[in-house]
């Protein structure tokens, strides 16, 4: 049964890759992720030490790699420290199992409101946004009727966490709320976070809206890596909104993330973005994206317990920092499969085990593409990947049509560039360059008949002065 599971596991991995995901272990069945949204809310004080007790001595699963750095013990249920660039897993507890995320879905809706709308885009609070709050919700008290910038909604989002500001995106943003939550879906599985479902915008819990470590640090890993907006405002410690067209005082709040203080024990300097999250349910949660100038780092942690979410994130940071080294790929893959890969790829790996050591996959971009990714592996647990094209030898193995469709791609190009030139000139010019041309053909032809001429004349002339000395030689003897 066991082996079944494992080819299955391969099965998805290759499909996931091939449409865009990272590649990923899937776990067998005697090691399914733990549910964390299954766990009921305790009761009582002696029952919440006890899974305080229990989420401490849960396994850490890249702590059973060969040679790997032993990570620490957390509070929390799940957590996982990822490069973000390289997207390798350096620490890996209950990455795959399922919590519910709180506040922390807003990541996700601070992507899809960035990549569906402006940040100069008008926002109107409505009824709706304010009707389904209850008390104990974070807000920042917003009428209906009050028009705000969506750069001013995202700062009250991340830093404010205000729910009636996250419903507003929504419904302000592309085709209305609805729309907006499918989209959440939709660029979610995209990123290849496969084990996640989001019913609104906001994070309040639902039975129904949940992630896992892994997704949500890949969600958080796109918003870190390509829209400089969420470290800009996750940096803003105060932030305020002007008066509106309908409240003539500004609202001033903060950010909640407790390791962008320099006051606080929990400071951290190389902590540029991150969001905060807490239901009952959920627990704390926390994202935090950290760069040494190095390194560019993505820590996340669910379901913690007690007042360990902050020391968890930073002893899980140092962790990833003190003991991993990026290790470029050039020059080290020998792979006649692949032509050319990307400039400045890397895997990250601890001191002690080599590029040799790792696992390489390559994956097609598609069904009739020449390029793809090569993925790297350690025991299973990803550790980077590039960007590649594949070698002619490797084409012709594996995708012998790949290499027609090219040639038959270059011709249609040139034909296609021989076109434009066309176009791209007055017919006159053009006919009077192409009786040049024709001029420049007649000259050449004409100069290669004289060269052949010319040496066949000399060739003759040889032949008859050598007849001539023979003639002469016969008749002195």
């Amino acid at each position: 049964m066991k082996n079944k599971v494992r080819w299955l596991a391969g099965i998805l991995a290759v499909i996931f890759v091939a449409a865009g995901f990272p590649v990923w272990t899937v776990k067998a069945a005697d090691e399914e992720p733990f549910d964390m949204t299954a766990a009921p809310v305790p009761k009582e004080t002696s029952e919440e030490e006890e899974n305080t007790k229990k989420a401490y001595e849960m396994k850490v699963e890249s702590n059973e790699l060969t040679g790997w750095p032993k990570g620490p013990q957390t509070y929390g249920e799940a957590g996982i420290v990822m490069d973000a660039k390289s997207g390798a897993i350096l620490f890996a507890k209950n990455i795959d199992g399922k919590a519910y995320p709180a506040s922390i879905t807003k990541i996700l809706t601070a992507l899809v409101a960035l990549e569906n709308g402006n940040v100069e885009d008008k926002i109107t609070i409505t009824q709706e946004c304010i009707d389904f709050l209850e008390y104990g919700d974070a807000h920042i008290g917003m009428t209906p009727g009050e028009e705000i910038t969506l750069n001013d909604a995202l700062h009250a989002l991340l830093l404010a966490s205000a729910n009636e500001v996250a419903y507003a995106i929504g419904a302000n943003t592309g085709e209305g709320y609805d729309w907006f939550i499918e989209q959440m879906n939709i660029r979610a599985k995209e990123l290849g976070a496969v084990n996640s479902h989001f019913v609104n915008t906001n994070g309040l819990q639902d039975p129904d809206h949940y992630t896992t470590a892994r997704d949500m640090a890949l969600i958080s890993r796109e918003l870190f890596l390509n829209h400089p907006e969420f470290s800009e405002i996750s940096q803003t410690k105060e932030y305020r909104i002007p008066a509106t067209n309908l409240v003539s005082e500004e609202r001033v709040f903060q950010q909640k993330h407790q390791m962008f203080y320099d006051w606080c024990e929990n400071y951290d300097s190389r902590v540029t973005a991150g969001k905060t999250g807490y239901t009952e349910n959920a627990l704390n949660t926390l994202v935090t994206c950290a760069d040494d100038g190095n390194m560019k780092l993505v820590c996340v942690v669910l379901k913690t317990h007690g007042r360990n979410v902050y020391p968890d994130t930073k002893s899980l940071l140092d962790y990833g920092y003190d003991n991993f080294q990026k290790v470029e790929i050039a020059g080290k893959e020998k792979s006649e499969d692949i032509k050319s890969m990307e400039g400045g790829a890397y895997v990250v790996l601890p001191p002690g085990i080599d590029f040799e050591s790792l696992q390489m996959e390559l994956v097609p971009d598609g069904d009739d593409a020449s390029s793809g990714t090569a993925v790297y592996t350690y025991e299973g647990n990803p550790v980077g990947s590039v960007k590649i094209a594949f070698s002619e030898e490797y084409l012709k193995k594996n995708a012998p049509e790949v290499l027609e469709k090219n040639e038959d791609q270059s011709k249609k190009t040139a034909e296609n560039v021989v076109e434009k030139v066309k176009e791209s000139i007055p017919s006159w010019v053009y006919l009077v360059l192409k009786g040049f041309g024709v001029l420049i053909g007649l000259v050449i032809i004409w100069l290669v008949i004289a060269f052949f001429v010319r040496r066949k004349r000399r060739r003759e002339r040889l032949r008859r002065r050598k007849m001539r000395r023979q003639r002469k030689r016969r008749r002195e003897e």
